[in-house]
């Protein structure tokens, strides 16, 4: 039987985590527009996901997990006849 004085609550500070990118220029962060721009760290395509060094999952089906733990929807490129050339 657990009562609540044996209870403990275990706080834990912040943990800053370092920057992954040590590119010069800067790859884009994960909060920027163009996140997908950064470099590749790590790709397993057995599993379907690739690591880049701005720390942001990207997922083969084009969905994408942010290092604050934000999903980014998958976002498809549109088919084939839906692609525009240019003139």
């Amino acid at each position: 039987m657990t009562t609540a004085s044996s209870r403990r609550t275990v706080t834990t500070p912040q943990r800053k985590i370092p920057a992954m990118c040590q590119h010069q220029p800067t790859c884009p962060s994960a909060d920027s527009a163009d996140r997908e721009a950064a470099q590749l760290v790590a790709h397993f395509p057995e599993q379907g996901w690739s690591l880049l060094c701005n720390g942001v999952l990207c997922f083969e089906d084009t969905g994408e997990l942010l290092p604050d733990g934000q999903i980014i929807a998958p976002h498809r490129p549109l088919g084939a006849d839906h692609v525009v050339t240019a003139a």
